[in-house]
């Protein structure tokens, strides 16, 4: 069932699918270069459909905010992940991640809180600049007590994973090229590599999109230790719009599909 794939491996393809004006730049790679700031002005959220073993697992919906001032723009994130149908039924799954970045999308605090079955944790990260830290706290809301805490060393600038992908979507990088960006989740940090693999047609709900698919080196003892493979579609056009997210696992998960449901701009 959905209970079987961890939410904070679903909230990792999730965050591929943001949909916002870059407000900076990731590290170069062996393709495409940094991208100019231009701060937000609107609010977006994007809703998704979570499928599984071809049925409908769930839905997945991310609202990107503007905050601060214009001096100092900055920006929060919501990501909202839910089980729906038989999955509900049997293991009920509702995650809440909010995300806060400055310029050029560098971290400053993450919080999540999960009902996963009977669990019921909050994690949160505070990125220390000044020190150049990470400082992860997860608690089990259940027994009242801290699960794991403790901090890492990270560059002046990291990016939580919402926070790093926005870029791809404002990057040009072309198949056969590969960008490097750096990552953490308040346990763990490295420079994650994305790759831009070919062009592609996909079909969404009778509509065919031209993309160019792309994959993120998050699994395998990256960022993450369990085996997956994190893949993007993205259409090869101006509007350059995530349009499929797949995260593939080895048995008994297997493969989970986020298609683009609904896109709302205010």
């Amino acid at each position: 069932m959905l209970g079987f794939v961890s939410s904070r491996r679903l909230l990792t393809a999730l965050s591929m699918v943001v949909l916002v004006p870059l407000i900076g730049g990731a590290q170069d790679g062996d393709g495409g270069g940094r991208v100019a700031a231009h701060p937000p002005t609107t609010t977006e959220t994007f809703h998704y459909i979570v499928e599984w073993r071809l049925i409908d697992a769930g839905t997945a919906s991310l609202k990107v905010t503007p905050s601060g001032t214009s001096d100092y723009p900055s920006l929060h994130s919501e990501l909202i992940l839910e089980s729906t149908g038989l999955v509900s039924k049997l293991y009920k799954v509702e995650d809440k991640y909010f995300g806060n970045y400055e310029l050029g999308f560098c971290a400053i605090s993450s919080q999540m809180s999960a009902i996963e079955g009977r669990r019921r944790r909050e994690s949160s990260v505070t990125y220390d600049r000044t020190r150049n830290k990470a400082i992860y706290l997860e608690r089990d809301l259940v027994k009242n007590t801290i699960v794991h805490s403790g901090e890492i060393d990270t560059p002046p600038c990291i990016h939580d994973v919402v926070g790093a992908l926005l870029s791809l979507r404002h990057m040009d990088v072309e198949p056969g090229k590969a960008v490097e960006i750096p990552i953490s989740d308040g346990k763990k940090a490295a420079k994650v590599r994305v790759e831009a693999q070919e062009r592609e047609q996909i079909k969404i709900d009778n509509q065919v999109y031209k993309t160019i698919r792309y994959e993120a080196f998050l699994f395998n003892s990256v960022i993450y230790s369990r085996k997956a493979r994190l893949q993007l579609w993205i259409t090869d056009d101006t509007k350059r719009l995530p349009v499929q997210i797949r995260v593939r696992m080895n048995f008994p998960i297997g493969t989970v599909t986020l298609s683009l449901d609904k896109a709302e701009s205010i």
